[in-house]
Order: structure tokens, then sequence, then C-alpha cells
């Protein structure tokens, strides 16, 4: 099974969960990065990235290498912002949205706090009701052997 594993991540923790998720695969990256960055630090970070989200905003994303013909599913990888996706994800599911119809789907989704529940679901409704095979949420998920061992059960229930 061809499989994609699309994300967005503005800290790092995303694309390292992304890569290894990838890597166990053996699936191809596809990042997301919005035209237009946001604040990375202090305090305009959690307000303009919280802003965006709960505004469910869709900002423009740079070119992105992504043809949903070549895959049979998709992996959708997000940090949690406001109890919500990030918004480059969002554009993603909007922007492919017929394309993406009839792929079996799976997300994971990073946070430093909660709203992990609700980021999924909002994942869920943007895939029209689509199932997920499987889905991933990691506290604070820098390298360690529990974090490692989450990852390698997400990517067996897939395998």
């Amino acid at each position: 099974m061809k499989t994609a594993v699309v994300y967005y991540s503005m800290s790092g923790n995303t694309q390292k969960t992304a890569e290894q998720i990838a890597r166990r695969l053996q699936a191809d990256l596809v990042p997301l990065n919005p035209v237009k960055a946001y604040p990375d630090k202090g305090i305009r970070k959690f307000f303009f990235g919280g802003k965006s989200a709960m505004m469910q905003e869709t900002p423009a994303l740079q070119p992105y290498a992504f043809d949903a013909a070549r895959y049979d599913r998709v992996l959708l990888g997000s940090p949690v912002w406001a109890g919500n996706v990030a918004p480059p994800l969002r554009t993603f599911l909007k922007e492919n949205r017929d394309a993406l119809r009839g792929k079996r789907f799976a997300a994971f989704v990073c946070q430093g706090g909660s709203g992990a529940e609700k980021a999924l679901n909002k994942i869920k409704e943007a895939l029209d009701g689509a199932g997920l095979d499987a889905a991933l949420t990691l506290n604070d998920p820098v390298p360690d052997p529990e974090k490692e061992k989450q990852i390698a059960a997400f990517c067996d229930a897939l395998a």
C-alpha cells in the first residue's frame, strides 16, 4: 500500500514524528509550509497561531508535491493549536477534498497541553466522515523510549 505522510510542523516535533513514521512505513513525506510563516516565539506565537486555529483560517501554502492518485493511504500530522489542527493542514484538506475521496487515512497529533481528541475529530470532519485506521496522540514528543513505543504501535496498526 503506497502511503504519504502529510504534515505541518512549527517547532519540529511533528516533523520528527512524521519522519519516524515515514521511515517505518517506507512512506513519502509531504511537508506543508504556509506562504507567510507564523511567529514562532513568545506570546505572538500563541496569539497568532491560536487565533488562526480558532478562526479556522486556511492560509496559502508554498507549493508542495502531492498527487493523490499515487497513494492508497494518507497519514495526516499536525500540532494541536487551541484544540484544533494547525491551519496549514486545514488548507491541505480543503485543497485536496475531492482527490482524497476513497483513500484510507490515519492521523497523528503532537501537543504540549490538551485538545488532541478535538483536533482528531476536526480531521475526521474534514474527511467527510471517513474513518481513521489509526490515531496517535503524543504529549511533548521529545525523544524517549515510551514515545518510540507509541510510534511503533501506531505504525504496526497500519502495517
